[in-house]
């Protein structure tokens, strides 16, 4: 198999699955292993959306067939209007708002049409694995920007103009952040705007969170609100959480005019467009009234503090900060270990516990692990019993 290692790409040869999916397979290979590893809703799509698809396919006879790249002109207005009311921003559909295949493939789209060789992207520290992996695919060099972990993993606003060069491209947030939860806050985020402003850079908003606030509803702030950098920010809002619709794969992207012509041409080349049944369920989910998020939100408040109450039976094992939205904690180990990563293995081959090493989000990761609490009480439960018995064994 010599030759296949010689004719892969070196990008692709040297990549690695995500840390997330890697743990989620090992894990699918021990019979009842508890997974805490992927952040993967428990709930099902809500009942409209389904009963509205199924209409969809009763009665659209185009219901199986492509649409333009850009999407469903239907979809995009509705869009457009979400935006205006969550905002306050005016976009046009057909200017400025694209629909993609979830935000994973948004991204790809954004980082392909950005990235020449060596160009580079700014991601928190700790961030999102596969946004790592996303550059990396790209020939592009991620530039991590740490988190003060002593202040709940608030931006260090001080650090930022010195990571900008004249090959940075973009700078990409999270809020609520994945891994940690961390809201960030209306003051930081205006300063992020002026200074990618200052620095004729764009700001990339992967929002897949907003709607999981819990209590946090007032400090939650969208900075595609704010008039005087939209020229400068691309937003992107998925499906895949607030709506249950992860496998459905949608999402949208609301971008600058001349950046969306430009990025046309690459989803154009290898997407063709997002699932046309997947944005007629789009067009269901934002054309009817629901009360499903609060739900989720209820939910997942509750299995917030049943997770975080199992951690404070762990002082031993972790030390653990509050989440203030998303759906993950992201504990720092203090139990004996090597890395996150030998930590996370030990954990699942001998407790039968999957959680993802935090190495995998960035530099500032290792020696933490991240737990979704989108799972179910029982599994919840079950792991942290499993983990109790574990290390009190240890």
């Amino acid at each position: 198999m010599t030759f296949i290692t010689d004719i892969v790409s070196t990008y692709v040869h040297e990549a690695h699955v995500s840390a997330i999916k890697d743990m989620a397979i090992l894990s699918a290979k021990i019979e009842g292993a508890a997974s805490l590893t992927w952040g993967l809703p428990s709930f099902r799509t809500p009942e409209y959306i389904r009963q509205g698809v199924k209409r969809y396919l009763d009665e659209d006879v185009d219901a199986g067939k492509y649409t333009l790249p850009d999407g469903l002109l239907e979809l995009r207005e509705l869009v457009a209007a979400q935006h205006k009311a969550e905002t306050g921003i005016d976009v046009n559909a057909d200017d400025h708002v694209m629909i993609s295949a979830g935000n994973m493939q948004g991204l790809n789209t954004l980082f392909h049409t950005m990235l020449d060789p060596g160009d580079e992207i700014i991601l928190t520290d700790p961030c999102f694995a596969s946004h790592i992996q996303q550059i990396d695919l790209f020939s592009g060099t991620p530039v991590y920007w740490p988190l003060d972990e002593n202040n709940n993993w608030s931006l260090n606003i001080d650090l930022l103009p010195d990571l900008i060069t004249d090959k940075t491209q973009a700078i990409v947030l999270v809020s609520p952040s994945n891994p940690t939860g961390k809201i960030f806050s209306k003051e930081e985020l205006i300063r992020v705007g002026e200074i990618a402003k200052q620095h004729n850079i764009l700001i990339i908003i992967d929002d897949p969170y907003s709607d999981f606030v819990y209590e946090n509803r007032q400090k939650h702030f969208n900075l595609a609100s704010v008039e005087a950098f939209k020229e400068h920010i691309v937003y992107l809002y998925s499906f895949s959480k607030s709506y249950a619709m992860s496998g459905w794969r949608l999402s949208y992207m609301v971008m600058p005019a001349e950046l969306k012509h430009e990025a046309l041409k690459v989803h154009d080349a290898t997407m063709i467009c997002a699932p046309r049944i997947s944005q007629l369920a789009g067009i269901v989910a934002l054309s009817q009234a629901s009360s499903h998020k609060q739900e989720f939100n209820v939910i997942l408040k509750s299995r917030r503090e049943l997770i975080c109450q199992r951690l404070d039976h762990l002082p031993h094992v972790f030390c653990n900060q509050k989440p203030e939205g998303a759906y993950y904690v992201f504990p720092k180990i203090i139990a004996p270990h090597t890395s996150s990563t030998d930590f996370a293995i030990d954990l699942l081959n001998n407790a039968r516990v999957a959680v993802t090493p935090g190495s995998a989000f960035g530099p500032s990761g290792e020696h933490h692990v991240r737990m979704a609490y989108c799972v179910d009480e029982d599994t919840i439960n079950l792991a942290f019993d499993r983990m109790e018995k574990y290390f009190k064994v240890k």
